[in-house]
């Protein structure tokens, strides 16, 4: 894998996770406790032993910069290398980052560079573990051009995916965004080529993209200069090759979720905590997800009943009750909290007990879920000063709706508190 050098895409401005991605990358967000989405490629291309990677971001890249640097600094001896590019304006390209395949145009100079074979593209919002050694075999073994990794995916589902159809050497021959009805039908394909099982191949007769690609290094270079005005791979870049390239399909069996909007977050951490056998699991000691150390004490429960959660360090529970959520690093909740179908982000720093007090005597909300709260189906970003008696519980059923003015949106269902936000004492959400 020394030949190969991964490029992930850090997404645009994120506004389907809005707000989570107001002060942060979309790449940035905290996942499970304690880890960012960002940990997740990462940490597949080095238990792939592809060590050479760049993150390509232009908004709030800031946070994200810091959390790589402080986590995948590697030897001074290694040729490996995490390395954020952010969008700059140039005399040559005044322009942001437009797309996907845009941004890669932009720092192709640098790419080129790079004594390797291939570029392997990777998006920076997707959950799941993959070898992506066995997947660039895959693309070496058909002498392909391009190797997209796909999904199989069902009738009831396929319509929300970019699908593909292939001819029985696995070569990619149609694409179709989103299609419907007699569309759809016709984007039915024979997945036993790909080496699904018969019996799987008709339940899921639909190939998805999981926009995760593998380039010859000349072809990319070729493609992107050839058509300065696509600026996307899967909706343009790609499609317009497959006449005169030999693109590929690799067939990923594994969990793999999607997790660019705030229900799909939302689901696929409380997902987690799943018992026996999360869709997705940490606790591999062959492919472990990487993250920043830092060195906190571990959590203390004081008279807590917490069931079917997961709880990252440093956290204080007192007299509390947490059922199916996750709680983030350094979270204080206080005597009579009920946490249930919950996901608390934590908090990046602790408050002693003497400023406790302090914020308490000058009327103000301490960090952290004051006493007596209940919080049922929401996410409570880091730094959330959460007052006593609070009930963020949805009362009135919105669906949708923004108040950031009161330090709250509600997405899809789910109450959103805003880092950094306070919630005064009493209030029901």
């Amino acid at each position: 894998m020394k030949r190969v050098l991964a490029i992930i895409l850090g997404g645009g401005a994120g506004t389907r996770l809005y707000p989570l991605t107001k002060l942060r990358a979309k790449p940035a967000v905290p996942l499970g406790a304690k880890y960012r989405l960002i940990d997740i490629p990462i940490s597949n291309c080095l238990n792939s032993d592809i060590q050479r990677i760049y993150v390509l971001t232009q908004f709030n890249s800031a946070s994200l910069n810091r959390h790589i640097t402080r986590t995948y600094g590697m030897a001074g001896f290694s040729p490996g290398f995490v390395e954020v590019l952010a969008a700059q304006q140039t005399a040559d390209s005044p322009s942001w980052f437009e797309g996907t395949a845009d941004a890669v145009r932009k720092y192709q100079w640098l790419f080129a560079e790079w004594d390797v074979d291939e570029y392997l593209i990777l998006s920076g919002d997707h959950l799941y573990r993959m070898n992506y050694a066995a997947f660039i075999h895959r693309h070496r073994e058909t002498k392909a051009d391009i190797t997209l990794s796909v999904v199989p995916v069902d009738a009831g589902h396929a319509s929300d995916f970019g699908l593909m159809k292939i001819d029985k050497q696995g070569r990619v021959i149609e694409f179709s965004e989103k299609p419907k009805d007699h569309a759809l039908e016709a984007m039915k394909v024979d997945t036993t080529v790909l080496g699904l099982p018969a019996a799987k191949a008709r339940e899921l007769p639909f190939i998805a993209s999981m926009g995760i690609y593998v380039f010859q290094k000349q072809v990319l270079h070729d493609l992107l200069n050839a058509a300065p005005a696509q600026t996307d791979f899967g909706r343009e870049v790609i499609p317009s090759a497959a006449k005169n390239c030999n693109i590929q399909a690799y067939l990923f069996k594994d969990y793999w979720e999607d997790i660019g909007t705030i229900e799909a977050f939302y689901n696929a951490n409380l997902a987690l905590t799943y018992q026996p056998d999360p869709p997705f699991s940490f606790y591999d000691e062959k492919a472990p997800i990487y993250t920043h150390s830092r060195y906190l004490p571990p959590t203390k429960l004081l008279d807590s009943h917490v069931t079917e959660s997961m709880l990252g360090e440093g956290c204080i529970l007192k007299e509390c009750t947490v059922k199916r959520s996750v709680i983030g690093i350094r979270s204080r909740l206080e005597t009579g909290c009920v946490i249930d179908n919950a996901l608390l982000m934590g908090a990046d720093y602790y408050e002693s007990p003497a400023e406790r007090a302090q914020v308490l005597e000058s009327g103000k909300v301490p960090l952290g879920i004051g006493a007596n709260t209940t919080i049922q189906r929401a996410i409570i970003d880091k730094n959330a000063r959460i007052g006593r008696n609070v009930r963020i519980v949805n009362k009135d059923s919105v669906q949708e709706g923004s108040r950031e003015e009161l330090g709250f949106v509600i997405r899809s269902g789910i109450v959103v508190v805003i880092k950094n936000a306070m919630i005064p004492d009493s209030t029901i959400i």
